[in-house]
Protein backbone atom coordinates (compact mmCIF):
# COMPACT_ATOMS: atom_id res chain seq x y z
CA UNK A 1 0.00 0.00 0.00
CA UNK A 2 1.44 4.07 -0.51
CA UNK A 3 1.89 6.47 1.71
CA UNK A 4 -1.06 8.77 2.68
CA UNK A 5 0.14 11.70 -0.38
CA UNK A 6 0.58 9.18 -3.14
CA UNK A 7 -3.34 7.54 -1.64
CA UNK A 8 -4.43 11.20 -2.31
CA UNK A 9 -3.28 11.96 -5.99
CA UNK A 10 -5.32 8.36 -6.36
CA UNK A 11 -8.43 9.27 -5.61
CA UNK A 12 -9.36 11.49 -9.28
CA UNK A 13 -8.29 8.40 -10.71
CA UNK A 14 -10.57 6.60 -8.93
CA UNK A 15 -13.35 8.01 -8.47
CA UNK A 16 -13.19 8.54 -12.49
CA UNK A 17 -12.39 4.54 -13.00
CA UNK A 18 -8.85 5.48 -14.65
CA UNK A 19 -6.60 3.17 -12.33
CA UNK A 20 -5.61 -0.41 -13.20
CA UNK A 21 -6.64 -3.64 -10.54
CA UNK A 22 -3.65 -3.48 -8.41
CA UNK A 23 -4.24 0.86 -8.17
CA UNK A 24 -7.91 0.17 -7.17
CA UNK A 25 -6.87 -2.22 -4.75
CA UNK A 26 -4.51 0.10 -3.22
CA UNK A 27 -6.68 2.66 -2.88
CA UNK A 28 -9.87 0.72 -1.81
CA UNK A 29 -6.88 -0.78 0.97
CA UNK A 30 -6.33 2.70 2.34
CA UNK A 31 -9.75 3.60 2.38
CA UNK A 32 -10.56 0.90 4.73
CA UNK A 33 -7.70 1.49 6.99
CA UNK A 34 -8.74 2.10 10.47
CA UNK A 35 -6.20 4.68 11.19
CA UNK A 36 -5.73 6.73 8.02
CA UNK A 37 -8.78 5.63 6.05
CA UNK A 38 -11.49 8.47 7.59
CA UNK A 39 -9.13 10.89 6.45
CA UNK A 40 -8.77 9.72 2.82
CA UNK A 41 -12.88 9.14 2.66
CA UNK A 42 -13.38 12.85 3.52
CA UNK A 43 -11.32 13.74 0.71
CA UNK A 44 -12.95 11.28 -1.49
CA UNK A 45 -15.81 12.70 -0.94
CA UNK A 46 -14.87 15.87 -1.55
CA UNK A 47 -13.15 14.96 -5.16
CA UNK A 48 -16.83 13.07 -5.90
CA UNK A 49 -18.57 16.50 -5.14
CA UNK A 50 -16.23 18.29 -7.55
CA UNK A 51 -16.72 15.70 -10.04
CA UNK A 52 -20.59 15.27 -9.64
CA UNK A 53 -21.14 18.22 -12.63
CA UNK A 54 -19.49 15.97 -14.74
CA UNK A 55 -22.57 13.52 -14.35
CA UNK A 56 -24.84 15.84 -16.04
CA UNK A 57 -22.62 15.91 -19.64
CA UNK A 58 -22.47 11.49 -19.96
CA UNK A 59 -26.00 11.63 -22.06
CA UNK A 60 -27.51 14.27 -24.15
CA UNK A 61 -30.24 16.44 -21.85
CA UNK A 62 -33.96 16.22 -23.22
CA UNK A 63 -35.32 18.66 -25.45
CA UNK A 64 -38.60 20.43 -24.27
CA UNK A 65 -41.80 19.11 -25.87
CA UNK A 66 -42.49 21.62 -28.41
CA UNK A 67 -39.65 23.51 -28.48
CA UNK A 68 -39.22 23.68 -32.43
CA UNK A 69 -42.50 24.67 -32.85
CA UNK A 70 -42.50 27.14 -30.80
CA UNK A 71 -39.05 28.82 -31.85
CA UNK A 72 -40.61 28.35 -35.71
CA UNK A 73 -44.07 30.39 -34.69
CA UNK A 74 -41.80 32.65 -32.85
CA UNK A 75 -40.11 33.13 -36.12
CA UNK A 76 -43.39 33.01 -38.21
CA UNK A 77 -44.43 35.80 -36.14
CA UNK A 78 -41.76 38.25 -36.14
CA UNK A 79 -41.42 37.53 -40.14
CA UNK A 80 -44.90 38.74 -40.71
CA UNK A 81 -45.02 42.17 -38.40
CA UNK A 82 -41.65 42.86 -40.59
CA UNK A 83 -43.36 42.29 -43.68
CA UNK A 84 -41.26 39.20 -44.58
CA UNK A 85 -42.33 35.84 -46.56
CA UNK A 86 -42.75 33.25 -44.32
CA UNK A 87 -41.08 29.89 -44.86
CA UNK A 88 -43.90 27.20 -44.06
CA UNK A 89 -43.17 24.04 -42.58
CA UNK A 90 -43.20 20.57 -44.66
CA UNK A 91 -45.81 18.19 -44.46
CA UNK A 92 -46.28 16.38 -41.31
CA UNK A 93 -44.09 13.68 -40.29
CA UNK A 94 -46.67 10.02 -40.58
CA UNK A 95 -44.60 8.52 -37.70
CA UNK A 96 -44.61 11.86 -35.09
CA UNK A 97 -47.14 13.96 -36.87
CA UNK A 98 -45.08 16.83 -36.42
CA UNK A 99 -43.56 18.98 -39.31
CA UNK A 100 -40.75 16.98 -40.79
CA UNK A 101 -38.31 20.07 -40.53
CA UNK A 102 -39.21 20.29 -36.97
CA UNK A 103 -38.76 16.22 -36.23
CA UNK A 104 -35.11 17.30 -37.87
CA UNK A 105 -34.48 20.04 -35.57
CA UNK A 106 -35.14 18.81 -32.80
CA UNK A 107 -32.91 15.75 -33.28
CA UNK A 108 -30.07 18.10 -34.59
CA UNK A 109 -30.37 20.24 -31.61
CA UNK A 110 -30.14 17.04 -29.21
CA UNK A 111 -27.07 15.76 -31.68
CA UNK A 112 -25.27 19.57 -31.22
CA UNK A 113 -25.68 19.70 -27.44
CA UNK A 114 -24.37 15.81 -27.01
CA UNK A 115 -21.41 17.10 -29.12
CA UNK A 116 -20.95 20.20 -26.87
CA UNK A 117 -20.84 17.92 -23.63
CA UNK A 118 -18.00 15.49 -25.52
CA UNK A 119 -16.00 18.32 -26.52
CA UNK A 120 -16.12 19.86 -23.06
CA UNK A 121 -15.90 16.50 -20.94
CA UNK A 122 -14.09 14.21 -22.53
CA UNK A 123 -10.45 16.18 -22.65
CA UNK A 124 -11.38 16.86 -19.29
CA UNK A 125 -11.22 12.44 -18.64
CA UNK A 126 -8.73 12.03 -20.80
CA UNK A 127 -6.33 14.72 -18.69
CA UNK A 128 -6.98 12.93 -15.14
CA UNK A 129 -6.10 9.35 -17.11
CA UNK A 130 -2.88 10.71 -18.40
CA UNK A 131 -1.91 12.66 -15.21
CA UNK A 132 -2.64 9.60 -13.58
CA UNK A 133 -0.62 7.59 -15.93
CA UNK A 134 2.29 9.38 -15.50
CA UNK A 135 2.45 9.52 -11.78
CA UNK A 136 2.07 5.74 -11.88
CA UNK A 137 5.36 5.87 -14.41
CA UNK A 138 6.91 8.30 -11.71
CA UNK A 139 6.43 5.84 -9.18
CA UNK A 140 7.76 2.73 -10.65
CA UNK A 141 10.89 4.07 -11.46
CA UNK A 142 11.41 5.58 -8.30
CA UNK A 143 10.45 1.90 -7.05
CA UNK A 144 13.10 0.45 -9.49
CA UNK A 145 15.54 3.14 -8.65
CA UNK A 146 15.71 1.77 -4.96
CA UNK A 147 15.80 -1.54 -6.16
CA UNK A 148 19.16 -0.93 -8.51
CA UNK A 149 20.67 1.76 -5.58
CA UNK A 150 20.47 -1.43 -3.32
CA UNK A 151 21.76 -3.97 -6.02
CA UNK A 152 24.71 -1.16 -6.58
CA UNK A 153 25.40 -1.21 -3.25
CA UNK A 154 25.85 -5.00 -2.13
CA UNK A 155 27.55 -6.00 -5.86
CA UNK A 156 29.52 -2.82 -6.25
CA UNK A 157 27.76 -2.41 -9.77
CA UNK A 158 24.43 -1.69 -11.05
CA UNK A 159 23.15 -5.04 -12.85
CA UNK A 160 24.83 -5.41 -15.71
CA UNK A 161 25.07 -7.78 -18.66
CA UNK A 162 27.53 -10.46 -20.16
CA UNK A 163 29.57 -8.61 -22.89
CA UNK A 164 28.73 -11.24 -25.35
CA UNK A 165 26.55 -14.36 -25.94
CA UNK A 166 22.64 -14.62 -26.41
CA UNK A 167 21.81 -13.02 -22.62
CA UNK A 168 23.62 -9.90 -23.35
CA UNK A 169 20.65 -8.06 -23.80
CA UNK A 170 19.56 -4.11 -21.92
CA UNK A 171 16.44 -5.99 -20.35
CA UNK A 172 18.54 -8.88 -18.41
CA UNK A 173 18.20 -5.81 -15.56
CA UNK A 174 14.91 -7.31 -14.87
CA UNK A 175 15.69 -10.75 -14.32
CA UNK A 176 18.63 -9.65 -12.50
CA UNK A 177 16.86 -7.80 -10.18
CA UNK A 178 13.96 -10.36 -9.15
CA UNK A 179 16.77 -13.28 -8.50
CA UNK A 180 18.32 -11.12 -6.02
CA UNK A 181 14.93 -10.15 -4.46
CA UNK A 182 15.17 -6.66 -5.23
CA UNK A 183 11.67 -6.51 -6.99
CA UNK A 184 8.56 -9.66 -7.88
CA UNK A 185 8.28 -11.15 -11.15
CA UNK A 186 4.53 -10.33 -11.48
CA UNK A 187 3.93 -7.49 -9.09
CA UNK A 188 3.63 -4.97 -12.29
CA UNK A 189 6.19 -2.55 -11.48
CA UNK A 190 7.66 -2.62 -14.92
CA UNK A 191 4.59 -2.06 -16.57
CA UNK A 192 3.03 1.51 -17.56
CA UNK A 193 -0.83 2.09 -16.56
CA UNK A 194 -2.40 1.01 -20.13
CA UNK A 195 0.38 0.28 -22.48
CA UNK A 196 0.40 -3.25 -24.82
CA UNK A 197 1.70 -5.29 -22.17
CA UNK A 198 -0.37 -4.13 -19.48
CA UNK A 199 -3.50 -4.35 -21.25
CA UNK A 200 -2.95 -7.96 -21.81
CA UNK A 201 -2.43 -9.31 -18.27
CA UNK A 202 -0.26 -12.01 -17.15
CA UNK A 203 3.01 -10.51 -17.22
CA UNK A 204 6.07 -11.99 -15.27
CA UNK A 205 9.74 -11.54 -15.78
CA UNK A 206 11.14 -14.87 -16.32
CA UNK A 207 14.27 -16.02 -13.94
CA UNK A 208 17.77 -16.62 -15.24
CA UNK A 209 17.29 -20.44 -15.58
CA UNK A 210 14.05 -19.92 -17.66
CA UNK A 211 16.48 -17.71 -20.19
CA UNK A 212 19.34 -20.26 -20.24
CA UNK A 213 16.73 -22.57 -20.88
CA UNK A 214 15.11 -21.39 -24.08
CA UNK A 215 18.48 -19.80 -25.77
CA UNK A 216 18.00 -20.76 -29.34
CA UNK A 217 14.48 -21.10 -29.39
CA UNK A 218 11.61 -18.90 -30.79
CA UNK A 219 10.55 -18.86 -26.81
CA UNK A 220 13.72 -17.10 -25.91
CA UNK A 221 13.32 -14.61 -28.78
CA UNK A 222 9.75 -13.88 -26.83
CA UNK A 223 11.32 -13.73 -23.25
CA UNK A 224 14.11 -11.29 -24.15
CA UNK A 225 11.60 -9.06 -26.26
CA UNK A 226 9.62 -8.61 -23.31
CA UNK A 227 11.77 -9.15 -19.71
CA UNK A 228 11.95 -5.33 -19.41
CA UNK A 229 8.45 -4.75 -19.38
CA UNK A 230 8.45 -0.68 -20.92
CA UNK A 231 10.83 0.29 -19.23
CA UNK A 232 14.85 0.80 -21.49
CA UNK A 233 18.01 0.26 -19.01
CA UNK A 234 21.40 1.68 -19.92
CA UNK A 235 24.06 -0.21 -22.23
CA UNK A 236 26.34 0.83 -20.25
CA UNK A 237 29.52 1.70 -22.32
CA UNK A 238 32.54 -0.32 -23.52
CA UNK A 239 36.00 0.25 -23.25
CA UNK A 240 38.92 0.96 -25.98
CA UNK A 241 39.32 -2.39 -26.19
CA UNK A 242 35.78 -3.39 -26.63
CA UNK A 243 34.86 -4.79 -23.23
CA UNK A 244 32.23 -4.43 -22.01
CA UNK A 245 32.26 -2.55 -18.46
CA UNK A 246 30.31 -2.93 -15.17
CA UNK A 247 27.68 -0.01 -14.50
CA UNK A 248 29.13 1.66 -11.75
CA UNK A 249 27.41 4.24 -9.84
CA UNK A 250 28.75 7.24 -10.31
CA UNK A 251 25.73 9.35 -8.75
CA UNK A 252 25.49 11.40 -12.25
CA UNK A 253 22.74 13.94 -12.05
CA UNK A 254 23.05 13.51 -15.92
CA UNK A 255 23.28 10.23 -16.56
CA UNK A 256 20.31 8.15 -17.49
CA UNK A 257 20.00 4.60 -16.14
CA UNK A 258 16.18 3.96 -17.08
CA UNK A 259 13.62 5.11 -19.05
CA UNK A 260 10.42 4.64 -20.88
CA UNK A 261 11.38 1.81 -23.87
CA UNK A 262 12.60 3.64 -27.56
CA UNK A 263 9.55 2.53 -30.37
CA UNK A 264 11.00 0.86 -33.65
CA UNK A 265 12.37 4.35 -34.51
CA UNK A 266 14.59 4.73 -31.67
CA UNK A 267 13.55 8.10 -31.40
CA UNK A 268 10.92 8.18 -28.80
CA UNK A 269 8.73 5.75 -26.86
CA UNK A 270 5.00 5.34 -27.48
CA UNK A 271 4.37 4.79 -23.77
CA UNK A 272 2.26 8.10 -23.33
CA UNK A 273 0.18 9.76 -25.62
CA UNK A 274 0.91 13.42 -24.53
CA UNK A 275 4.22 12.85 -26.06
CA UNK A 276 6.21 12.85 -22.10
CA UNK A 277 9.29 10.75 -21.49
CA UNK A 278 10.05 9.32 -18.36
CA UNK A 279 14.16 9.01 -17.31
CA UNK A 280 15.63 8.11 -13.92
CA UNK A 281 19.10 9.01 -13.28
CA UNK A 282 21.95 7.63 -11.70
CA UNK A 283 21.65 10.22 -8.75
CA UNK A 284 18.22 8.42 -8.35
CA UNK A 285 15.95 11.43 -9.62
CA UNK A 286 12.96 11.01 -12.06
CA UNK A 287 12.59 13.95 -15.21
CA UNK A 288 9.44 14.24 -17.37
CA UNK A 289 10.69 15.07 -20.98
CA UNK A 290 8.89 15.93 -23.84
CA UNK A 291 10.01 14.80 -27.38
CA UNK A 292 11.68 17.88 -28.84
CA UNK A 293 14.13 18.12 -25.58
CA UNK A 294 14.63 14.56 -25.19
CA UNK A 295 17.79 14.17 -27.08
CA UNK A 296 19.85 17.71 -26.60
CA UNK A 297 23.16 17.37 -25.57
CA UNK A 298 23.24 13.56 -25.60
CA UNK A 299 20.55 11.39 -27.66
CA UNK A 300 18.81 9.02 -25.27
CA UNK A 301 18.68 6.06 -27.40
CA UNK A 302 21.41 5.99 -29.66
CA UNK A 303 25.27 6.18 -28.54
CA UNK A 304 28.19 8.97 -29.86
CA UNK A 305 28.67 7.00 -33.14
CA UNK A 306 24.41 7.12 -33.70
CA UNK A 307 24.02 3.40 -33.11
CA UNK A 308 22.13 1.59 -30.93
CA UNK A 309 25.14 -0.27 -28.91
CA UNK A 310 26.65 0.74 -25.52
CA UNK A 311 28.11 3.89 -25.36
CA UNK A 312 31.59 4.60 -26.37
CA UNK A 313 32.97 5.83 -23.49
CA UNK A 314 31.75 6.03 -19.95
CA UNK A 315 29.77 9.13 -20.33
CA UNK A 316 28.03 7.90 -23.54
CA UNK A 317 24.90 6.95 -21.76
CA UNK A 318 22.75 4.95 -24.17
CA UNK A 319 19.25 3.37 -22.90
CA UNK A 320 18.16 0.26 -24.79
CA UNK A 321 15.05 -1.55 -25.19
CA UNK A 322 14.54 -4.91 -23.35
CA UNK A 323 15.78 -6.86 -26.32
CA UNK A 324 18.97 -4.60 -27.44
CA UNK A 325 22.35 -5.32 -27.52
CA UNK A 326 25.14 -3.79 -25.81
Amino acid sequence: MGDEATMREQLVGYVLDALDADERRDVEAALADPLEGAGLRRDLEMVRSAVAPLAFDRDPPAVPAGLAGRTLAFVAAQATAEGRPVIRPLSPSSETGRPRSRVWIDRALMAATALAACILVLPLVRQAVDDSRARRTERNLQLLSTALQGYAESHGFYPTPPGEGPLSRAGLYAPTLVADERILATDGTLLVPGSALATRGRFRVPTLAELEAAAGTPRFDELVREMGGDYGYTLGHRDAAGVLQPNRNRRRFDHPLLADDPDHTDEKTDNHPDGIHHVLYEDGHVARLRADGLHRGDHLYRNHEGKVAAGVDQDDAVIGDSEDRP
